[in-house]
C-alpha cells in the first residue's frame, strides 16, 4: 500500500503538563485567577518585560497541607467557585483541620464537566479560592497548551530578570519579593 502524500498533522501546539509547589510565607486567603495561573511560567525579553510561554491552562487539581501549631486547629480549604460566564466552577468546597500532629490535608479536582474543570485563557476571573494558613505547602496540577508565534506579557513587571531566561511567579501572580506563595525547586523566580 502506498501513501499518496505525506499524513496529517493532527496537532502543532506545544502541550506541557506539570505539577507545581509553593510554600505559603504568610496566611494567604484569596482568589488564584486564571491570569494568575498563566503567569506562572514566563520568559524574559528584559529585566522588566515578562511574556507568558502558554496561551491556556486546565487545572487539573489543586493539593494543600498545612501543619498545625502547637494547642491549635489548622484548616485549609479550596473552592471553585468561579462565576464568570464561561468560567464557572460547580460550588464545591474541600476541606480539612488537623488538630493533631498529622497535618490538614486536601487534594481538589473540579468537576470535568464544569467550566473550571476545562481549558481557559488567562482573564482576572477566579479559578478557584484558596485558605492556608503560614508554612502551608501548595501544589498545583495543571496542563498548558501554546502556538508558536503568540505572546501575551505578564500582568505585573518581573524585578532584575536574566533576558531570554525562563522563570516562575508566586502562585498570587506577584513579584517573588512580595509573593505569599513563593514557588519551590527553582532559583529562577523574578
Amino acid at each position: 500500500m502506498q501513501i499518496s502524500h505525506p499524513p496529517p498533522i493532527r496537532g502543532f501546539q506545544i502541550v506541557h503538563s506539570t505539577r507545581l509547589r509553593f510554600v505559603s510565607n504568610a496566611a494567604f486567603d484569596g482568589f488564584i485567577t486564571w491570569k494568575n495561573l498563566m503567569d506562572l511560567i514566563g520568559f524574559s525579553s528584559s529585566a522588566v518585560a515578562g511574556w507568558q510561554v502558554f496561551q491556556i491552562v486546565r487545572l487539573r487539581c489543586v493539593e494543600v497541607w498545612a501543619v498545625p501549631v502547637a494547642s491549635n486547629a489548622t484548616t485549609v480549604s479550596v473552592t471553585f467557585d468561579g462565576q464568570a460566564l464561561g468560567q464557572a466552577g460547580d460550588e464545591r468546597t474541600f476541606t480539612d483541620t488537623s488538630m493533631g500532629i498529622q497535618p490538614a490535608h486536601i487534594r481538589a479536582k473540579p468537576s470535568p464537566k464544569s467550566q473550571t474543570g476545562q481549558f481557559q485563557a488567562g482573564s482576572a476571573n477566579a479559578a478557584f479560592l484558596l485558605q492556608c494558613p503560614s508554612g502551608s505547602v501548595v501544589d498545583v496540577c495543571l496542563t498548558y497548551r501554546g502556538q508558536f508565534g503568540s505572546a501575551t506579557s505578564e500582568t505585573n513587571a518581573t524585578v532584575g530578570a536574566t533576558t531570554g531566561a525562563m522563570f516562575l511567579r508566586g502562585l498570587d501572580g506577584v513579584a517573588i519579593a512580595a509573593t505569599k506563595l513563593v514557588p519551590q525547586g527553582t532559583d529562577a523566580t523574578f
